[in-house]
């Protein structure tokens, strides 16, 4: 497929068929591209949780969900989804490179990023992952873990302090959906959010 077709054909799939599941291959693939995202002095502080059994599937939910799991229709379609990926955003990976001679920050204070570069690159290799997904004929969708369950997420799986979930991934192969009301506000054209040359 075609980068550009790619880029189009990417959306939030909250449904899924619970009966195809990525095949394996699919879910090294999607891994090798998550690391080829950019990370800032190569730190590549980043962890991903892959759950492809049944009962990890169905742990993440009930550790993740507030009530242990819901049952509305947008988290019923998307508890459907044979495959999860939880990135995870390590600090201290970053602040430990920028200590190194090379770059020499020695402190180790977070004041000297002007955003918290963990993230964003974390944020990067996600969306390797969902484009990825969508060149080999899968859906994904990226959502968050609600801050009050992040400690029972992390218990369930083991997660160490220094791993942060920026979100979470569900992957698999479509089936029928509703589309998010959030679509009828529209695409903002290019010609609103761009500036050139100055801001004003």
């Amino acid at each position: 497929m075609e980068f550009a077709e790619v880029v189009r054909r990417r959306r939030m799939v909250r449904n899924y068929d619970p009966d195809r599941p990525v095949p394996p291959e699919v879910v090294e693939l999607l891994l090798e591209h998550a690391v080829r995202a950019p990370s800032a002095g190569f730190s590549q502080g980043w962890g991903f949780l892959v759950l492809e059994e049944p009962a990890d599937r169905e742990l993440f939910w009930s550790a993740s969900t507030p009530e242990g799991g819901g049952t509305g229709r947008w988290l019923a379609g998307m508890r459907r989804a044979p495959l999860i990926v939880v990135p995870h955003a390590n600090r201290s990976a970053y602040l430990e490179r920028y200590a190194e001679p090379d770059k020499g920050w020695a402190d180790r204070s977070t004041e000297r990023w002007p955003v918290p570069y963990w993230y964003v690159d974390t944020g990067f290799a996600a969306l390797l992952m969902m484009l990825t997904a969508v060149d080999e004929g899968l859906g994904s969708c990226f959502f968050g873990i609600p801050p009050q369950r992040l400690d029972s997420y992390r218990a369930a799986f083991g997660v160490p302090d220094a791993y942060h979930p920026i979100g979470a991934i569900t992957i698999g192969y479509r089936a029928p959906d509703h589309r998010s009301p959030s679509l009828r506000r529209g695409r903002r054209p290019v010609e609103e959010v761009v500036r050139r040359g100055r801001w004003s």
